[in-house]
């Protein structure tokens, strides 16, 4: 069976991390997003050291989606180069790992349906 995939990113604010979130979930190309407002960071970016508040955000996959769930967050990230982080799960409880292989498509064409793994 496919296992799930965690993905880490970060997001300017709520608003964008909730749309892109849900846009994503409407795809079924993540089951769920997770956002942690308030962050607060710190980084270096084209030579200098800068602050700033993002929002995290950690989206509920499966491993075979990385690379198109890659592609529609840059697509609709307002960074210029976002953070994707992609977080290989070692276990998971067997309901978790159920659902989120439910909610999410099957490696394929775009749009189609849940199949049986």
């Amino acid at each position: 069976m496919e296992r799930p995939l965690l993905v880490y990113t970060t997001f300017p604010d709520l608003a964008s991390a909730m749309n892109i979130g849900e846009a994503l979930v409407r795809e079924r190309l993540i089951a769920c997003i997770n956002v942690f407002p308030g962050m607060q960071s710190v980084y270096s970016w084209k030579g200098a050291v800068e602050r700033g508040a993002e929002v995290a955000a950690i989206l509920k996959s499966r491993e075979g989606l990385a690379d198109a769930l890659a592609v529609a967050l840059k697509a609709r990230h307002p960074y210029d180069t976002p953070i994707i982080l992609h977080l290989p799960v070692a276990g998971a409880d067997a309901d978790t790992a159920a659902w989120i292989l439910a909610e999410t498509r099957p490696c394929g064409p775009a749009g189609a349906g849940p199949q049986a793994d």
